[in-house]
């Protein structure tokens, strides 16, 4: 725990400014509220000659120390948190860079979300009033031990005992609910996802009431680990309520003749007690925290599927395309996918690779991509093997069109500035020509500013087809990888989208990915992949 929790202290030093401005604050409106305390029981036992004007003062800076300590701390932990989302989402980009893989969606999500939200509690809930315990309890000592050393002994104790055994004793209690609750969050996402996205499948089969009573069995483990915190978080909160009663109980045993001194005393515990309340919970959300922390740094340190060379090699000017003699398997018990496959696709060519499914298609492009990387044999670009080269590099060069590329829910300008953030107006036009599609996007009251709907939904399967053709089209690379670019698409669609594909390109080498060919491409050469191999076929 503690490891995680530095770590992730180590990924907010740049909010450190922040983040102790926000303590400062705190200690500021504690001691206000501490003060104010002290000066209404001495105004109360008639003892402050300046009371009445004490009391506003201090009311008045205690008012606006708490208003300022719920900005600053919340500024401050808003910008923690999302440099922390940020960190975490490059990571898993880094490592996902061919998607999600063996993840569930559900629960990368859960992590990216919900993981990083439990942990604002380390430091609203924890740093910050373990902070303020640390500045009041030798404040409240000095102020009662002079004139009551065994009251002050008694307070210290108790106080202790509050702030710090109590909250300890939460954590041991939550921390497996926690765990639990973190988990279950995870695995209830992935349950509605899944019906979420196969609503339609789950409507034609009947099976609602089955998808449903699976979300719910998930969402009773999320509510047993839920009441795991709140009956831990209760049991702290009560044990707190009884020491700050004790407390004032002792000062009481312990009044004497002079009853204008225990009524500070009295309001002086009060106010030290009062500062604490919130310690014992936060035992309870430091097991969560926990439980977030190794979920959030567990998603981050997943290891990456293809690492960079400590020392890349320089980019090479040419845009030969080779595989030589790759052996590829995906897991050790898993299949080979290629077993000495060896291809050569010269610049500025169109070439057709073709198989059925299982075949290794796909994988031909993740290892071109640097997604995969073979276990013996060489990818090479020019004359450059490609493990010495960065991902980053690679893709400068090859660009990639598969059957599933993604449209987000933005505008069809935004959508097609992913591949090329400086493009102007004129080259998002001569894209969209290009692909086919501008006149239909002149056609729409908002042009370019057109909201495309989730996955695209606003256009057709060949329409979507053709903006995601568009964007690959702005992109520099000059290698393009379409994979399967026509799944899905009827015959008369798939037919115009290829025939559109034949007069594309500008002089870049095309690589077109199918399991079949319709007999209107224009290629130079095509390969067939079998028994993971390639065998190159008449044109």
């Amino acid at each position: 725990m503690i490891a995680d929790f530095r770590r992730i202290f180590g990924l907010w030093r740049g909010r450190a400014l922040w983040l102790g401005a926000g303590i400062a604050v705190s200690l500021l409106a504690l001691a206000a509220g501490m003060g104010l305390m002290t000066v209404a029981g001495a105004a109360l036992a008639s003892l402050a000659l300046f009371a009445p004007t004490l009391l506003r003062g201090l009311g008045v800076v205690r008012v606006a120390a708490r208003y300022a300590e719920r900005m600053v701390t919340h500024a401050a932990m808003f910008r923690a948190l999302a440099d922390l989302r940020v960190w975490l989402f490059q990571r898993l980009t880094i490592n996902a860079a061919g998607g999600l893989g063996f993840r569930q969606a559900g629960d990368v999500l859960a992590r990216l979300v919900n993981d990083v939200e439990a942990l604002d509690g380390l430091y609203l809930r924890v740093l910050v009033p373990v902070a303020g315990a640390i500045f009041v309890l030798p404040l409240t000592l000095i102020l009662i031990a002079p004139t009551a050393p065994l009251l002050a002994l008694a307070v210290a104790i108790l106080f202790v005992l509050a702030a710090f055994v109590l909250p300890l004793s939460a954590y041991g209690a939550a921390r497996d609910a926690g765990t639990r609750l973190s988990g279950a969050m995870g695995q209830l996402r992935v349950a509605v996802l899944d019906s979420m996205t196969g609503w339609r499948e789950i409507r034609a089969f009947g099976a609602e009431g089955r998808m449903l009573a699976a979300a719910q069995a998930r969402e009773a483990v999320v509510l047993q680990a839920q009441d795991g915190l709140a009956e831990a978080t209760a049991r702290a909160g009560a044990g707190a309520f009884l020491c700050a009663q004790a407390a004032v109980f002792a000062v009481l045993c312990a009044a004497g003749a002079d009853t204008s001194q225990t009524i500070v005393a009295a309001f002086l515990v009060l106010a030290a007690f009062e500062t604490i309340g919130g310690l014992p919970r936060a035992g309870a959300y430091l097991g969560h925290a926990a439980a977030a922390a190794r979920r959030v740094l567990g998603a981050a340190d997943a290891p990456v599927p293809v690492a960079d060379p400590a020392s890349p090699a320089e980019l090479p000017k040419g845009t030969r395309l080779g595989f030589d003699s790759i052996h590829f398997r995906w897991r050790p018990e898993l299949p080979p996918v290629f077993e000495g496959l060896t291809l050569d696709i010269a610049p500025g060519t169109r070439v057709a690779i073709l198989g059925p499914s299982g075949s290794g298609k796909s994988t031909l492009a993740a290892l071109a991509l640097k997604i995969a990387s073979p276990q013996s044999g060489q990818v090479i670009l020019g004359r450059v093997d490609l493990a010495t080269l960065t991902a980053a590099d690679v893709r400068s060069r090859i660009g990639w069109l598969s059957q599933t590329t993604h449209l987000f829910d933005d505008t069809i300008r935004a959508n097609l500035l992913l591949a090329c953030p400086t493009a102007d107006e004129a080259a998002l036009w001569t894209a969209l020509d290009a692909a086919r599609i501008g006149d239909v996007v002149r056609g729409l009251p908002e042009g370019l500013d057109t909201w495309v709907g989730e996955a695209g939904a606003r256009f057709s399967g060949g329409q979507g087809r053709r903006l995601a053709l568009a964007r690959a089209l702005l992109s520099p690379m000059p290698i393009l990888i379409l994979d399967e670019p026509c799944a899905g698409l009827d015959a008369e669609t798939e037919r115009d989208f290829l025939t559109t594909l034949n007069e594309v390109g500008g002089g870049r080498t095309i690589v077109l990915i199918a399991h079949r060919l319709t007999g209107v491409e224009k290629l130079d050469r095509i390969h067939r992949l079998s028994a993971g191999k390639a065998i190159a076929a008449a044109a």
